[in-house]
């Protein structure tokens, strides 16, 4: 199993920014795709962001110009910068990871345990 343990949740004032990590563990495993999704009470879990092993970024609309998703491959950490925070963004963020072991071919979705994200207007 991927574990991923998340950090950096809170709460902040509308306009303000705050920095989520996730490390993922498990030597045995590649991991590929990393990313961000989030879930706002009564909606469907969404994509944040996402950033691929060679550093290709992919970000939802609402967030474009304001989050910012970095990668570090050596330690398998995966961050997102969040800025020019908005009441709408307030949601459970969860860190996200696309991994295969390393004698297998398929890659598989694994989850963090959330982290809550308030936005405060």
């Amino acid at each position: 199993q991927v574990q991923l343990v998340e950090s950096g949740g809170g709460l902040v004032q509308a306009g303000g920014s705050l920095r989520l990590s996730c490390a993922a563990s498990g030597s045995r495993f590649v991991i590929n795709d990393m990313g961000w999704y989030r879930q706002a009470p009564g909606k469907q879990r969404e994509l944040v962001a996402a950033i691929s092993s060679g550093g290709t970024t992919n970000y939802a609309d609402a967030v474009k110009g304001r989050f910012t998703i970095s990668r570090d491959n050596a330690k398998n950490t995966v961050n997102l910068q969040m800025n020019s925070l908005k009441p709408e963004d307030t949601a459970v963020y969860y860190c996200n990871c696309k991994a295969r072991l390393r004698s297998d071919l398929f890659y598989y979705n694994y989850w963090g345990q959330g982290t809550q994200v308030t936005v405060s207007s």
